[in-house]
């Protein structure tokens, strides 16, 4: 077939990356598919927001196309033999603010047949569900709590290596490199990247997967290239947050070892939701924070962007006390005296790229024939996984639905981020210890 003849770079190891390359061989055992990332797909130590401890796997969303998505991603989490053994279908309860948001998610199962194991119940009920492991949890102006027995968490960091080691089986290519720039012809078309040690690495299609590196990327690219209709603008931000985990004890383990994922839904004019994932096999719970940030900074004269940390491992480990509270924040509103005791360990900061809408971009770039984009998880793309290159790849064939390339396009119109609960609000150096400013 013609397409295996095609070559491809996909640049970052993260779910949009790996799962391209994954969909992508499998379609084309004989085509070239390289996947280059600044780090070692089995490192210790990874800056990709898709390298966690562990991440929520759910579908129930109010916006039909990501409660379809879901769906079908985690019916490949529960049956194919690759992804099974990184799902863990704990259930999951939200406690929403929103009177809508319920009824809305019930109502996309209704669209698309399902009958899974979808509900809501009052905060009643809640409170004493799941052995009431949530009956100190705060329910201040909770309208409702939706449950979902479906539900539940992946190992992250785990799943994204097996199906990386799976790519290379297949004869993927992985390339340990940080690129900075685009190789362009004389046309502007997008013949390939560089690395910066020098090195140039050819493909007739370039896909970036780059996530909260992507804006700083494209600065780079539009300012060797010249052309500057390669910046992303308004269109991408990227954003921090903090997680934290705490090691349970043998008695508070045996008591929430068979917990759901817990979130506290708020809305936009009160900020992101908050969440709680299930212990894991070592007795380590976790949570994510409530403060979403960016880092605007000066990256080229006179372009001010957000953009992770300079250091190499974007200082994830080098949390502040202000957004370390903000993990004693998320185990206070779940489980107040139940958690009192426990000491919150492990902290870090996870970085991603943002839309306004937190959809993702999934499209050719617009100023350079061969180049396209496919990341702007904005938190919630890892759940994703199994599917996301599936979408990729019909982008990348021209086959991608008119509503999808609508809804994923480089170019449309985007809401204010005022409506979007989970937009970075917070600068970082506003959070940061003192001692520290200087150094971002």
């Amino acid at each position: 077939m013609a397409s295996e003849q095609k070559s491809y770079i996909i640049v970052g190891a993260g779910v949009f990356g790996v799962s391209t390359a994954y969909h992508i061989i499998r379609k084309y055992p004989n085509a070239a598919v390289a996947i280059v990332d600044r780090d070692a797909y089995d490192a210790d130590n990874r800056v990709a927001a898709s390298w966690d401890w562990n991440k929520v796997v759910r579908s129930d969303y109010d916006d039909i196309v990501y409660c379809q998505l879901g769906l079908e991603a985690q019916d490949i989490f529960e049956t194919d033999p690759l992804w099974r053994p990184y799902f863990h279908k704990t259930g999951l309860l939200w406690m929403c603010r929103s009177q809508e948001y319920a009824s809305d998610v019930l109502d996309s199962y209704k669209k698309l047949g399902r009958s899974d194991d979808v509900s809501i119940v009052p905060v009643s009920t809640a409170r004493k569900m799941y052995g009431g492991l949530f009956e100190d949890a705060d329910y201040t102006d909770v309208k409702e709590v939706l449950v979902n027995k479906n539900s539940g968490w992946g190992a992250a960091g785990d799943c994204l290596r097996a199906v990386t080691r799976r790519c290379l089986d297949l004869g993927v290519k992985y390339v340990t490199a940080e690129i900075t720039a685009l190789q362009l012809n004389a046309r502007g078309r997008c013949r390939g990247v560089k690395t910066a040690a020098g090195e140039t690495l050819a493909a007739s299609q370039v896909v970036l997967c780059t996530g909260a590196y992507t804006s700083k990327l494209l600065e780079f690219c539009a300012a060797s290239s010249g052309m500057a209709d390669l910046r992303a603008e308004h269109r991408i931000l990227a954003g921090g947050i903090t997680t934290g985990m705490t090691k349970l004890d043998d008695e508070s383990y045996e008591r929430f070892a068979n917990m759901p994922v817990g979130i506290q839904g708020y809305t936009p004019s009160t900020g992101p939701f908050v969440g709680s994932l299930p212990p894991t096999k070592d007795k380590e719970l976790k949570w994510w924070g409530q403060t979403i940030f960016k880092n605007t900074q000066e990256v080229l004269p006179r372009r001010f962007i957000s953009t992770p940390p300079p250091q190499r491992d974007y200082a994830q480990w080098r949390v502040s006390g202000k957004l370390k509270e903000d993990i004693s924040f998320a185990n206070h509103v779940f489980f107040g005296k139940n958690g009192a005791h426990w000491k919150m360990e492990k902290h870090r900061i996870c970085w991603d790229a943002f839309t306004t809408s937190s959809d993702f971009i999934i499209s050719p770039h617009p100023a350079s024939e061969g180049l396209y984009v496919a990341t702007c998880g904005s938190f919630h793309g890892w759940k994703f996984f199994p599917v996301l290159g599936k979408y990729v790849l019909q982008m990348l064939e021209g086959n991608l639905s008119p509503a999808l390339s609508d809804k994923w396009a480089w170019d449309r119109d985007r809401p204010d981020p005022s409506l979007n609960a989970d937009w970075p609000r917070f600068e970082m150096k506003d959070l940061i210890d003192p001692e520290r400013a200087s150094k971002l």
